[in-house]
């Protein structure tokens, strides 16, 4: 059964994957919906576009399906790709007993979980279409939106969601530009292919996208040495054994259940109901509070070291945190006062995104033989990098100068995380009064609905799905977080179409 509404999907990477899932699936379906895109990869966006096998996903297969309420969606589908291929794919790490498939067959995935969902809306009545085009101007017209594309055409929706993806990686020392420096390392197989193998390599930050290169150099052949040079110096934590546990007390629900009666929540007493969640599981709590500290103090390789330690270890705190941040942090962050948000990002931010994304043991162990044998070193305290006085880069740090011929830039996208793509639109939304900036990132939006918020209300409208919402949301990147969310957008937009005059534009023409 149809429902009355178009919808427009800008930006066609996973985000739109898992709003196309979650559109497909429920009993009534939008009369149309069209997605914008330009870019050369999608429905796999920057992160999963072909590159090299090396490249894994982070997180087991339960946490990558993008079927709400199906944890078992992706592994039926590895599972039946082996058998229609003839093959018997083995992704298992070995220390901890998970699958941890390449990153470019989890978008062959998505690309499939995209055909079939459009398929199925094409199924049950719903005209769909793709625009191989961005979006750079939402105007509202009569109680519909107008969509204005990069080409110069004007499409009519009901509803637009927002589903722009990452930005590309911030040039924090302003090196773009300069022989050796690489500002962007994917795809790996293009973009690392001219480092030498006895190149000195400088990787700008310690986080999984620096594990990727050095993951990829080493898989290369690469002998020269390598070095992590960031601020903090934290790398990510090393996944553990996965254990059985149903959280009792640190649930959405219970948040949920907060929000909706308009009550608040302080930085400590969140603290106390995970310690109660932490204590009735048997772990000890103290070993939490222990890590959180210790992240920016403690020796780089010796928590490198001591993580891949406690793979099979006995103590289930750190798993419970792991999965309970992803799930249940989208909907304790909005509770949390202003000041208190500021001091967790300011003061905690690196150390618990650390422990909240964890690489697989395999790549842990390849940085550890790598540092025992020192072909990789971390470097902390970096203030500034520059090009040498001849050929390559100076790096400048509390240790003193290291000479570089190769930086690698590995940083995270700007503060703001408006990728380059979609700052036109961004800013027309803003100067019409739809949407408002946030100062931690991206733009301000509901929590319930993931509308765009203005000062005065919530827009019924537009929505945002994804990293843009980094701001009023503390975790918007893994898929989890995006599945959770998309559900969430679809309800309140079938809620929306309930009481919503249909527009008389025809979905699918350019007006």
């Amino acid at each position: 059964m149809l429902f009355s509404a178009r919808i427009g999907i800008v930006g066609g990477g996973a985000s739109a994957v898992c709003l196309l899932d979650a559109l497909s699936r429920r009993d009534e379906v939008p009369e149309s919906v069209v997605v914008f895109d330009p870019g050369p990869y999608l429905w796999r966006g920057r992160a999963y576009q072909p590159d090299a096998a090396t490249l894994r996903v982070n997180a087991p297969p339960e946490d990558m399906t993008v079927r709400a309420g199906d944890p078992g969606h992706f592994s039926r589908w590895l599972a039946a790709r082996d058998v229609v291929l003839g093959t018997r794919a083995d992704h298992v790490d070995a220390r901890s007993g998970i699958a941890f498939p390449p990153r470019a067959l989890y978008g062959d995935y998505l690309e499939q979980c995209a055909r079939c969902a459009l398929t199925r809306l094409a199924s049950l009545g719903t005209r769909v279409a793709l625009v191989r085009e961005g979006v750079v101007d939402l105007a509202r017209e009569n109680g519909a939106l107008l969509a204005q594309t990069t080409g110069g055409r004007t499409y009519g929706l009901d509803h637009a969601v927002l589903c722009v993806g990452t930005g590309e990686p911030a040039d924090p020392h302003r090196l773009a530009g300069r022989p050796g420096f690489v500002a962007d390392p994917y795809p790996v197989v293009r973009r690392l292919a001219g480092i030498g193998d006895g190149d000195r390599v400088v990787v700008l930050g310690s986080g999984l996208t620096a594990v990727d290169v050095v993951l990829s150099l080493t898989a290369a052949g690469h002998r020269g040495e390598i070095l992590l040079a960031s601020r903090h110096g934290v790398l990510p934590s090393v996944r553990q054994r996965p254990v059985e546990h149903t959280p009792r007390f640190f649930t959405a629900a219970h948040f949920r259940a907060l929000a909706a009666r308009g009550e608040r929540l302080t930085l400590a007493d969140t603290v106390a109901l995970m310690r109660t969640e932490l204590a009735a599981a048997g772990a000890r709590t103290d070993v939490i509070a222990r890590e959180i500290v210790s992240g920016t103090t403690e020796d780089p390789i010796a928590r490198l070291r001591r993580h891949l330690g406690l793979v099979s270890g006995a103590d289930p705190g750190l798993r419970i945190l792991q999965r309970a941040v992803p799930d249940t942090g989208p909907d304790v962050w909005p509770l949390l006062p202003g000041h208190e948000k500021s001091g967790l990002l300011r003061e905690h931010y690196r150390t618990v995104m650390s422990l909240c994304c964890p690489m697989p043991p395999a790549s842990a162990a390849t940085l550890l033989e790598r540092a025992e044998r020192g072909a990789l070193e971390i470097v902390r305290g970096v203030r500034r990098i520059t090009a040498g006085p001849g050929a390559g880069f100076e790096v400048h740090g509390e240790d003193g100068v290291r000479r570089a011929d190769v930086v690698v830039n590995a940083v995270s996208p700007p503060a703001h995380r408006v990728p380059r793509g979609a700052e036109a639109l961004v800013d027309a939304l803003t100067g019409r009064g739809l949407a408002l900036r946030h100062p931690r990132g991206g733009v301000r939006v509901d929590r319930a609905t993931s509308g765009l918020r203005t000062a005065s209300e919530t827009d019924r409208r537009i929505h945002v799905l994804g990293d843009l919402a980094s701001g009023s949301l503390f975790f918007t990147f893994g898929v989890p977080s995006l599945v959770d969310r998309a559900v969430d957008i679809a309800e309140a937009v079938h809620r929306e179409a309930g009481h919503s005059a249909v527009g008389s534009a025809d979905s699918m023409q350019a007006v």
